[in-house]
């Protein structure tokens, strides 16, 4: 009897999600994600990554297994002068910029905020909210109400203008991931 000839089903690989960031809340955040989404999203985190470059970001990635749909998201603070200028050099990377910092992000789970505020203040507004807050840390209670929130925290965070301060452009990554979840499920 002959064997059949095997015949590919036609699939392709899932897209990685490349995360370039710079502080430890950032990769809490991120890692909690990637869990909820269990989908291939990669951190690759440069603590002190001021000169980001478009050369820089493609060495990072080359260690990992590559499709054409990969996704390259770049997370940083924009209370450094001319950081904004930076990551704009980097073509074809998703921008996810909090002005003045990630904690802006985790406060528009929360509230809204509107007005200009400086990192410090807004991490004292999140110490309202998340009464343990520290950085680099997200205990699961506060996880667990993050990821309650975050389609609000998106909304909250489309309504201010991408880069002024307040802003934040995280809910991307968000709907990126969102989307990629819903077709994986057909």
């Amino acid at each position: 009897m002959a064997r059949k000839e095997r015949i590919s089903k036609g699939r392709t690989m899932i897209p990685n999600f490349f995360v370039f960031c710079e502080g430890d809340t950032e990769v809490v955040y991120v890692e909690m994600l990637r869990a909820y989404y269990r989908l291939p999203v990669h951190i690759i985190a440069k603590k002190t990554l001021l000169n980001v470059t478009p050369a820089l970001v493609e060495r990072c990635k080359s260690a990992y297994v590559q499709t054409k749909t990969d996704q390259t998201f770049l997370m940083y603070d924009l209370d450094v002068p001319s950081m904004l200028q930076r990551l704009q050099k980097v073509p074809d990377a998703t921008l996810l910029c909090s002005n003045p910092c990630f904690e802006l992000w985790l406060l528009l789970h929360h509230t809204e905020q509107k007005t200009e505020l400086s990192s410090a203040d807004c991490v004292n507004r999140l110490c309202s909210f998340e009464k343990h807050y520290k950085k680099g840390v997200l205990l699961p209670a506060d996880k667990q109400a993050l990821m309650a929130n975050v389609s609000l925290a998106g909304r909250r965070a489309k309504a201010l203008t991408a880069f002024n301060n307040p802003s934040s452009t995280v809910y991307v990554l968000i709907d990126a991931l969102e989307s990629l979840k819903n077709k994986t499920k057909e």
